[in-house]
């Protein structure tokens, strides 16, 4: 199940997040938005909790379009302990996206699995 988080929830839903989060900003018009949306539930599938993925109307939340600079829909942002660590924009189709998320699928496993790698290092390490 997807979020749809608004200017409202947005600061408790994304920004304090214990976990990443994958927001994509759509509206109901935009006909790329509805291609892609498969695609987003089938990465939230694999990620499971280790990822969360919310959705926002760009047209309902214009503050929040406004303050990241939306040019395009879909804008995809990753945003990782209150900041932004990716964004993606300006797709040509499915196949772009399948690419750029699985960059980030990758890259967040990776630094999912230094950061495990170095809290069980931390806790054997005793403190100097």
């Amino acid at each position: 199940m997807v979020l749809s988080v608004s200017e409202r929830t947005f600061t408790q839903e994304v920004l304090e997040s214990p976990i990443p989060v994958l927001v994509n900003f759509e509206a109901p018009w935009c006909g790329l938005c509805k291609l892609i949306y498969p695609l987003l539930l089938q990465l939230k599938a694999e990620c499971g909790e280790e990822i969360k993925l919310v959705r926002i109307n760009a047209d309902e939340n214009f503050k929040l379009s406004n303050g990241y600079g939306l040019k395009s829909l879909p804008t995809l942002l990753l945003i990782e302990n209150g900041s932004v660590r990716e964004r993606l924009e300006s797709f040509r189709g499915r196949d772009d996206l399948r690419q750029a998320l699985e960059t980030i699928k990758n890259t967040y496993t990776k630094r999912l699995q230094i950061y495990n790698n170095s809290k069980i290092l931390n806790l054997r390490c005793p403190l100097v």
